[in-house]
């Protein structure tokens, strides 16, 4: 079986993916824009072979590369990055090669917000109401539309990631500051929400059933961690582990509904949903949940290792499970725990040292290091990861590490 996988140096632990496929006996063919000699020991030893190109952006490059390991191998069978930053050229390289997965056709039900509210509605899932907007022409709809939902509302581009470009309008003069002008594309307005993100994260196999679930927690609003650059931490907390901010049998039910409506075969996935934090009337009640976005992917950073911490099982050898044979082979029954990530950036003064932090949790820190700069700018320089048996545990060792002096 041949696998070319798309940027597997970047993020750097994305090696752990050609790592598990290769354990699986599959040819994993590598296309990177980190010279081989410069690639992690660990990469050059886990992939086939290694194909280098400057700029993984100049798509007609890496079709050529992608061209000459089929030239050299043979038939390709998958094509992937797991990365929503090359998801649209990893759909065209599949078309060109005639490789089965998502395709370009495929794209604007996946990618854009107001589509993916679709099949979240056929899978019974709540979704806030919404207008698309592009520029003056559209004031007066905005205008109606917030006569109905009220201020403020919530926009952000219909197709993106992160929340760079996302922000709350309050009031009708900053509405018409938004809309002064065309904008640069396509721009989703949602009521706004009190609320957090969990999320619903695995990996489904060819039909669309989930082989490995869990969830990952995010107290703090994204948007207010990227334009406001306050402190934060979030967790990752089985299903078998009592959760304390969601009904997790109807999580469960709602996520696993919601990978089937959108038809995910052999994939992660990361599946955004807001947790109310107050009533909305006409949507939904304190507590309950509604659906955000999909993502075709696993979620980003280093999340996967946290989640791998928390389930004591590996998704990376999860998924390679799934596409070498379309099951889950890993043991699950290993004792499961709430693992947290607190995260400290070089600008700001903190409470406490790293040295206090080490040893007042010794033996529960189970990874730390610097995320590298592009994703550095939101995440944080620094990260801890801890795994608790308790909720209450956790909060104890994120607060402490994020507390400001």
């Amino acid at each position: 079986m041949n696998f070319i996988f798309i940027s597997p140096n970047f993020p750097t632990r994305y090696y752990l993916w050609v790592k598990a496929l290769r354990a699986k006996g599959i040819n994993v063919l590598c296309v990177g824009d980190t010279p081989y000699n410069s690639l992690l020991p660990e990469l050059r030893e886990s992939a086939t072979e290694y194909y280098w190109l400057p700029d993984l952006n100049k798509y007609d490059d890496v079709l050529k590369a992608c061209r000459f390991f089929e030239s050299k191998y043979g038939r390709i069978d998958y094509l992937e990055s797991n990365n929503e930053w090359w998801l649209e050229n990893d759909a065209k390289l599949r078309e060109e090669l005639n490789i089965d997965g998502l395709k370009p056709s495929d794209m604007h039900a996946i990618k854009a917000k107001s589509a993916m509210k679709e099949a979240f509605s056929r899978a019974g899932v709540k979704v806030m109401r919404y207008v698309l907007v592009n520029g003056p022409e559209d004031l007066e709809k905005a205008k109606n539309f917030i006569k109905e939902v009220g201020y403020p509302v919530f926009v952000k581009p219909d197709i993106g990631v992160g929340a760079s470009e996302s922000f709350s309008i309050k009031n009708e003069e900053k509405l018409e500051q938004f809309l002064t002008k065309p904008l640069s594309e396509t721009y989703i307005m949602e009521e706004f929400i009190d609320g957090y993100i969990v999320s619903f994260d695995g990996v489904c196999n060819s039909k669309s059933e989930c082989v490995f679930v869990t969830t990952d927690h995010f107290p703090t609003p994204v948007d207010k961690i990227v334009n406001e650059g306050v402190e934060y931490y979030y967790w990752s907390n089985p299903f078998s582990l009592k959760m304390p901010d969601i009904n997790q049998e109807e999580f469960e039910k709602a996520g696993r509904a919601v990978v089937k409506s959108f038809g995910i075969k052999k994939r992660c996935f990361h599946i955004e949903f807001f947790v109310l934090k107050s009533d909305r009337p006409g949507l939904a009640k304190k507590g309950e949940f509604i659906a955000l976005e999909c993502n075709m992917r696993c979620p980003g950073g280093n999340t996967p290792d946290l989640m791998n911490y928390g389930m004591s099982a590996s998704i990376f050898d999860v998924y390679a499970d799934v596409i070498a044979s379309d099951e889950n082979k890993q043991d699950m029954t290993h004792e499961k725990y709430y693992s947290f990530a607190a995260h400290r950036k070089d600008s700001k003064n903190y409470a406490h040292s790293v040295d206090e932090i080490m040893n007042k949790f010794k033996g529960s820190i189970v990874f730390s290091g610097r995320y590298p700069k592009g994703i550095a700018e939101v995440m944080g320089d620094q990260f801890y990861f801890g795994r608790f048996k308790t909720y209450e545990d956790g909060v104890e060792f994120a607060t402490f590490t994020t507390e400001l002096a």
